[in-house]
């Protein structure tokens, strides 16, 4: 099939996240896990990025496949929607950009930061963007790693094309919890200020005493197969927390988050809405926790001193 792109984006990929809390200063985001398949286009615009391209088509058939006419015939016969163009890669990044949530670019990892720099906007909007070398052996998550889930699926097309992920997210390489998206899988609701969200992430990633508190929830958060970090500590409940001996707080829960936590806990607070679906009791009780008993643990004491972050793309 063939379709022709559009000279102008028209439909942005999401929309701009609602604030929240009101209770707490700055910049605030409500981030939950979005619905339905999610866009796919593989660009290519060399004879053997279309051959790489070609292969991960077969694999992917829901994906679209934006490419230089002249090498749209490596397509022929594939499911795939082709969709050639004429004239420069740059003309059509726009409209990949507000049509797409996954851009996977055969081309040259300069070549594709000079093409999509002057369309970035922010993490909470941009699609995942990432770059395959024309030998198909590396794959590498170039924007939007966490939030625009490029990360997830570099290791998706590693796995089918036989290749390898190189990511750089720091919660990734340490294996560790990521704050921006942790239980996404499960619809968790994200609900922080932005720079709640930057400075927790800085303390997860640094190694810091976290206090992770599940009230609500499914307990199937923790999907890495390594263990979760020592320094991360467990509570049933938030009032079991000494908050004195821990850099910052990610808190599972249903309840009202009052003004005066928020401003007690100053940037070292990320609260979590699960849904009210079939991991709560019909009257709306607690979910059950693990079987293993969760039991608080009390770290070294530490200073909750702000760290700088390096954010996710």
């Amino acid at each position: 099939m063939t379709a022709s792109l559009p000279n102008s984006s028209t439909n942005p990929v999401t929309s701009s996240l609602p604030a929240t809390p009101s209770s707490a200063s700055g910049d605030a985001v409500s981030v939950a896990s979005g619905g339905g398949e999610p866009r796919v286009c593989l660009v290519a615009i060399t004879k053997h990025g279309a051959a790489q391209a070609a292969r991960l088509a077969a694999a992917l058939p829901q994906a679209q496949v934006c490419t230089s006419a002249k090498f749209a015939e490596a397509f022929a016969g594939l499911p795939n929607t082709v969709r050639p163009y004429e004239g420069a890669l740059r003309d059509q990044i726009a409209p990949l950009f507000a049509e797409q949530d996954q851009l996977i670019f055969f081309v040259s990892l300069g070549a594709v930061v000079r093409l999509i720099a002057p369309h970035l906007r922010d993490k909470d909007v941009d699609p995942g963007v990432i770059v395959v070398d024309d030998a198909g052996q590396y794959v590498i998550p170039v924007l939007s790693g966490h939030v625009g889930g490029a990360n997830e699926w570099s290791e998706r097309v590693a796995d089918l094309i036989g290749g390898a992920p190189v990511l750089t997210t720091a919660s990734d390489v340490g294996k560790t919890i990521p704050v921006d998206i942790l239980g996404r899988h499960l619809g968790w609701r994200v609900e922080a200020p932005k720079i709640n969200i930057t400075r927790v992430s800085a303390h997860v990633v640094n190694g810091e005493p976290i206090a992770f508190v599940q009230e609500a929830g499914s307990p199937h958060w923790w999907t890495r197969p390594t263990p979760l970090p020592a320094t991360v500590h467990r509570f049933d409940r938030f009032e079991a927390v000494d908050l004195s001996r821990f850099a910052a707080v990610l808190w599972v829960t249903h309840a009202p988050v009052p003004a005066s936590l928020w401003e007690q806990l100053h940037e070292r607070l990320v609260v979590y809405r699960p849904p009210l679906d079939n991991d709560m009791a019909a009257t709306g009780a607690q979910a059950v926790l693990p079987v293993a008993p969760v039991a608080p643990t009390a770290p070294p004491a530490s200073p909750a001193a702000t760290a700088p972050h390096g954010a996710d793309a």
